[in-house]
């Protein structure tokens, strides 16, 4: 079983229903997910910087959903340093609108992932050949 850390925006509804609904399907697949939006429910900040930090590093892989205008802060810092651990980060990207500088995604994310999903209705099945391909 793989250890995924599940990186991406948390602060509307609409993102923690896709978290939460890509977190239950991945985990049916076979996957430990480890989801901030959980792991996190009523803690300090500080207490929130430890347990994602200790759950970027107990992972085998990031996944980092990329959505939106501008991609989310903490996801960038959560890429950043799983790279830097070199823990594998397959990022997602769902949403339709231009972003970046490079095909939707900042350059700096999208020259250290191990993967780059582009996909608004098969990105479920891609993140999971995606993280086969690490395991093999």
């Amino acid at each position: 079983m793989i250890s995924i850390y599940l990186a991406g925006p948390l602060f509307s509804a609409a993102e923690m229903k896709f978290n939460l609904e890509l977190s239950e399907w991945l985990t049916e697949k076979g996957c430990n997910v480890f989801l901030p939006q959980a792991a996190c429910l009523n803690k300090t900040t500080e207490e929130i910087f430890t347990l994602c930090k200790n759950g970027v590093e107990s992972a085998s892989a990031v996944v980092a959903i990329l959505d939106g205008a501008d991609a989310d802060s903490g996801t960038c810092w959560e890429c950043g340093y799983a790279f830097a651990k070199n823990i594998p980060v397959i990022i997602v990207r769902t949403d339709i609108r231009d972003s970046g500088d490079t095909r939707g995604f900042n350059a700096m994310l999208y020259y250290s992932a191990s993967g780059i999903i582009e996909d608004r209705i098969h990105f479920k099945e891609k993140i999971l050949d995606e993280l086969l391909k690490l395991t093999s």
